[in-house]
């Protein structure tokens, strides 16, 4: 058996996803440290609707999630937003441009300052 090939005879096909799908992504991340001497907990995440996606694009939430980003750090690049000599990270340029196009471009993000965590 080849894995990859076993998969894909197995797997439904992404692009059949799209009309089926039903729900939301929820995509996020928490911070945890000290700010002037406190501990802080910072909750910074996006809620995307598969339907919506589907609407729009003919592809569900995953799909959008994924390629929202990708076109706009393209556009950042191409744009020379996002410039540096030589070689680096994409979290070396400055992230405010891009999280203000994910609001633009159909991923909002919505800020937590007082996030419950469960373990």
């Amino acid at each position: 058996i080849i894995p990859l090939q076993f998969l894909k005879a197995v797997l439904p096909d992404p692009a059949s996803l799209g009309p089926r799908t039903v729900g939301k992504t929820n995509i996020g991340v928490i911070f945890q440290g000290k700010k002037d001497g406190k501990d802080k907990v910072y909750r910074l995440y996006n809620i995307c609707d598969h339907q919506e996606a589907y609407k729009e694009t003919g592809a569900q939430a995953v799909s959008y999630t994924t390629g929202v980003p990708a076109m706009i750090g393209a556009k950042m690049i191409l744009e020379g937003k996002w410039k540096q000599p030589g070689v680096f990270n994409i979290e070396q340029m400055d992230p405010d441009p891009f999280m203000e196009d994910l609001n633009r471009n159909g991923l909002p993000w919505i800020e937590d300052f007082d996030p419950v965590l469960v373990d």
